[in-house]
């Protein structure tokens, strides 16, 4: 995975940087596999935005990803890497040898044609879907699931990794991406590798109609509302505004905004050093 940047022969294109797509092998996604995404523009059911500065953006289809991984013993091809507009990581075409077909989260590193498989048979190499207990120790993994069969919620977006650090009786060590070194149960799975698209994170827009392709409308700060509108709103001239604070007036820096008797936090050994 690399970055392009291009020359300044427009303002739009002065500043953009954009991924290479080098890795993407099709670009029809597979039929099965999709279905219509709606756009809700930040509005419920009543038709209230909830939601703001969102709408508008380029008409997308969903793609059905496996994070559970669940097809253990049955060893899959890998297709095709492709493109998904609703993440920032690529995604990969298992064929499974009983004819099923899955997308998962492609890792670096995986290849056209490569095998990868999931359960206890399996061995702990890059596209491999194990559970925590039969992961070596200091193994760089993703897609980690916080119970049992619920599927991945962490570690899923491009560039990302946590770190098996040690195991503790029916629990394993991860350290995150964040910083934060927390428990898992031992029976949860994990993917082997780091996710791909690592250069996501080098990649600029260039111009203002690019966020608008994604669907995200013009943001305004607080800063610049009335009074009426806003905490930070008002004052003669350009005034800063006082505490950064939301709209509703909690604040928007320091504030630790985690519930002092959330269930999960027993778990956490060393909170994200996030300064």
């Amino acid at each position: 995975m690399a970055v392009r940047k291009f020359k300044p022969t427009t303002p739009g294109q002065r500043h953009k940087i954009i991924g290479t797509f080098q890795e993407i092998t099709a670009t029809v996604p597979e039929k099965s596999l999709v279905f219509g995404k709606l756009s809700t523009g930040g509005r419920n059911n009543q038709g209230k935005m909830t939601a703001r500065y969102m709408g508008g953006g380029h008409k997308q289809k969903f793609r059905i990803i496996d994070f559970k991984r669940n097809k253990d013993g049955v060893p899959a091809t890998v297709k095709t890497i492709e493109y998904d507009p609703n993440r920032s990581a690529r995604i990969a075409l298992l064929f499974y040898a009983d004819g099923e077909k899955r997308y998962i989260i492609a890792p670096d590193g995986l290849q056209v044609g490569a095998t990868v498989m999931s359960g206890a048979n399996a061995a702990p190499e890059v596209g491999n879907a194990l559970q925590l207990k039969d992961i070596p120790v200091g193994t760089v993994i993703h897609n980690i699931e916080l119970r049992p069969g619920q599927g991945a919620a962490l570690v899923r977006s491009a560039g990302n990794f946590a770190q098996l650090t040690s195991k503790e009786g029916d629990y394993c060590v991860i350290k995150l991406p964040s910083g934060e070194v927390r428990r898992i149960l031992s029976a949860c799975k994990a993917t082997v590798g780091s996710v791909g698209n690592s250069d996501h994170g080098l990649e600029q827009s260039g111009k203002a109609g690019r966020s608008r392709w994604l669907g995200r409308r013009p943001h305004n700060r607080g800063v610049v509302m009335n009074p009426v509108d806003h905490p930070m709103g008002g004052g003669e001239g350009r005034a800063s505004g006082g505490h950064p604070r939301s709209r509703k007036g909690l604040y928007a820096k320091g504030l630790k905004t985690r519930a002092p008797k959330k269930n999960s936090t027993k778990y956490i050994i060393e909170r994200a050093n996030n300064k």
